[in-house]
């Protein structure tokens, strides 16, 4: 059998495989001086850096819209029944 690699780049996206641990997960989403995504410690694709004022702005403003889509659930059956048809009656006087 021809033994495959665990981690990697497939069409420039990241994946790792290997057995996670404690210290490379926690050093994967902690490392100051570096950018706002950094490549998953296990799985594929990219997480936030949370040493990273910018990924805890993302955080905020993804929370703030999930309160706001969960909170306002009634502002969309206001919408609604100004949707509803309207009958029109005309006077042919």
């Amino acid at each position: 059998m021809v033994d495959k690699p665990e981690s990697g780049e497939l069409f420039g996206i990241p994946y790792n495989f290997e057995r996670p641990s404690i210290g490379r997960l926690l050093s994967s989403y902690w490392q100051p001086g570096e950018g706002m995504v950094m490549k998953k410690p296990f799985g594929i694709g990219y997480t936030l850096n949370l040493a990273s004022w910018r990924s805890w702005v993302v955080l905020a403003v993804a929370g703030a819209l999930l309160y706001q889509e969960r909170a306002g659930g009634s502002g969309a059956e206001e919408s609604d029944a100004e949707d509803e048809p309207v009958e029109v009656i005309v006077d042919d006087d």
